[in-house]
């Protein structure tokens, strides 16, 4: 009876630590349910983070779609946040980078980016190594390790190579913040952004042809895509400059094309001034003041993108033009497009070319000729011998757009000046043998005696 007895109360016992363990484990599960319905305590460290001062990397945890992780994550442990200061994600941080970050498709970038930065383990400032010889790894939420270091003689901290600013900024109960001096990339996320802008910049090349160029009007017979600020116009220059020079004055252009990006007639004023202020240039810009067509057309070409680089004469080299040099038509205009280069040059770059090559041949705005620059007595010299000039005043203008040299000379093309010798030869020989057949008929008239009047003639 005993016996029975004692069995019954060991199959109650037994019932109930089943029931007991039953009931626990109902709770563990309704506690389970809990966090993962997103309820959490207002002391957490999530909490903490999205009221501190860290709200860039705050953020960048609503914008991720991180929050329901995470309040999983410290539903089951703690966890260790390390937050970057709000320099690091705004000013320091570089601006492809984190364009790449923000773009919808990289969405998984910057949530593994964000995971980088936080351990679920609990990190304390005790708990961090002393030396640079004991180094101890995590692995992060995103599966990849970080590596903390200490140095003994500083007492700094780091994570990689991260300077720890402010070690437990926050401290709670189910986690800490150590704020970081500046961002953790990984080398996935590196790695994604290096093959994205690979292909970015492959797939920017797109093969188009040559752009022609109708030889009667001097316009593309297709019309150009838009070209963007700052790029080089499409048309060469001579094209896009108005009929002459090189045939009669160039008159006054309409507006240029649809993309001025540059305010070219200001920066045309600009440098006329910094002449007339600069003084010894007096006589040069008078010439662009007068010759409206002119500085309007350099404008016009500086508007569209176009690069200038005017040598211009002092007041002393303009005094010795003839009246003959200045009479006809077109004269100042013509005389003024061969001392402008459609090229951006300062002393330096001259310099330096002609140091390198002897001679530099540079292209004008008067087709089809070309001025000719080499070194000379440390500087550089323009022209052909008696008619060169030198670099007299340089850099008296530089913007990027407009360069202006001062040259003590004016420069003619080397065919007008032998042009100008035949002329001289021509002459010459003209008026001995004029001469010489006075000094004949005298002779036969004198000789005949045909008539008295003749025989005064001095042979």
């Amino acid at each position: 009876m005993a016996f029975m007895f004692f069995n019954s109360l060991l199959l109650l016992l037994l019932l109930l630590q089943i029931s007991c363990s039953r009931f626990s484990l109902a709770l563990q599960e309704n506690s389970s349910a809990t966090v993962r319905s997103g309820q959490i305590n207002s002391n957490s460290v999530l909490v903490a983070l999205l009221d501190s001062h860290y709200t860039e990397l705050a953020e960048l945890v609503e914008k991720a779609l991180l929050l329901q992780t995470l309040e999983e994550t410290v539903g089951k442990h703690n966890i260790t946040i390390f937050a970057p200061k709000n320099e690091a994600l705004e000013r320091d941080l570089d601006p492809e980078f984190k364009r790449f970050l923000l773009e919808p498709g990289n969405l998984k970038s910057l949530q593994t980016l964000l995971l980088y930065h936080i351990v679920p383990a609990r990190i304390d400032r005790h708990s961090w190594p002393k030396s640079t010889s004991a180094l101890t790894h995590h692995f992060t939420l995103s599966n990849e390790r970080v590596e903390l270091s200490g140095d003994d003689s500083s007492g700094e901290k780091f994570i990689g190579s991260a300077k720890v600013i402010s070690s437990n900024a926050v401290d709670r109960p189910d986690g800490v913040i150590h704020g970081i001096e500046q961002l953790l990339i990984p080398r996935s996320v590196q790695q994604d952004f290096n093959n994205r802008r690979s292909l970015r910049s492959i797939s920017a090349v797109k093969p188009e042809g040559a752009p022609e160029v109708d030889p009667r009007t001097h316009r593309l017979k297709k019309p150009a895509p838009p070209v963007k600020p700052g790029a080089p116009p499409v048309l060469p220059i001579y094209d896009a400059m108005a009929p002459g020079p090189s045939l009669a004055p160039a008159p006054a252009p309409g507006p240029g094309g649809p993309h001025h990006h540059f305010n070219g007639m200001r920066q045309v004023k600009d440098f006329i001034q910094t002449l007339i202020q600069y003084g010894g240039y007096n006589e040069m810009a008078d010439i662009l003041v007068n010759l409206t067509s002119l500085a309007t057309e350099m404008g016009r070409l500086v508007s569209e993108g176009y690069v200038l680089t005017v040598l211009a004469p002092n007041d002393e080299a303009m005094a010795k033009l003839t009246t003959d040099q200045l009479s006809e038509p077109g004269a100042p205009e013509q005389i003024i497009y061969y001392h402008i280069i459609p090229e951006y040059q300062t002393e330096e770059s001259m310099y330096n070319a002609v140091r390198r090559f002897g001679k530099v041949s540079y292209d004008t705005l008067r087709l089809p000729h070309k001025v000719l620059a080499q070194e000379a007595d440390g500087s550089v010299r323009f022209g052909h011998s008696d008619g060169s000039a030198y670099l007299f005043d340089p850099d008296i203008y530089t913007d990027g757009r407009i360069s202006v040299q001062g040259i003590d000379g004016v420069l003619f093309p080397l065919e007008e000046k032998a042009k100008e010798e035949k002329k001289t030869i021509k002459v010459a020989t003209v008026k001995p043998r004029r001469g010489k057949l006075l000094e004949a008929a005298c002779r036969m008239l004198v000789a005949i005696g045909q008539d008295s009047r003749f025989t005064s003639c001095r042979l």
